[in-house]
């Protein structure tokens, strides 16, 4: 049976406690990630998601003619200020279906994975997990009259 060590991206890419708002936004441009961990230490203390940068940000950056100081101002918060603490984590031995049963339960987009001391070692989410479980419950169709 596979286990979300088979398929945790890792490593993962992480940001500090006290990283700019606009460090995170270049990070996700970068990378392209929906979600990024924040990390003390060794252990994970936040998640950031691409929905939670946006919610963040002003509309009005880089319109130079709706532009105000206060705006800019978005870009210098930090990320403690806008992460979500509440994280909820797994180990690599976890099953998929179990990690999956924790994302809907919980209501979380992503699952960082720690070791048994807490180090961040890699993160799942729902995107990961999303086509393996559509490969594992849907039939497999034989011929092209089963399709149609």
């Amino acid at each position: 049976m596979e286990t979300i060590g088979d398929i945790m991206t890792h490593p993962v890419t992480t940001v500090r406690m006290d990283d700019s708002v606009k460090t995170i936004q270049r990070i996700f441009e970068e990378t392209g990630f929906n979600h990024l961990v924040v990390k003390k230490v060794k252990k994970p203390v936040g998640v950031i998601s691409i929905r939670d940068l946006l919610r963040n940000l002003s509309p009005f950056i880089g319109n130079a003619l709706m532009e105000r100081p206060q705006d800019l101002n978005t870009l210098r918060r930090c990320a403690h200020q806008i992460m979500h603490r509440d994280l909820v984590t797994v180990q690599e031995d976890v099953s998929l279906l179990e990690a999956a049963d924790l994302l809907l339960s919980r209501r979380v987009t992503c699952l960082p994975v720690v070791d048994e001391k807490g180090h961040l070692h890699g993160i799942v989410t729902w995107r990961d997990l999303l086509p393996l479980c559509f490969n594992c419950e849907l039939p497999q169709n034989d011929t092209a009259e089963d399709a149609a």
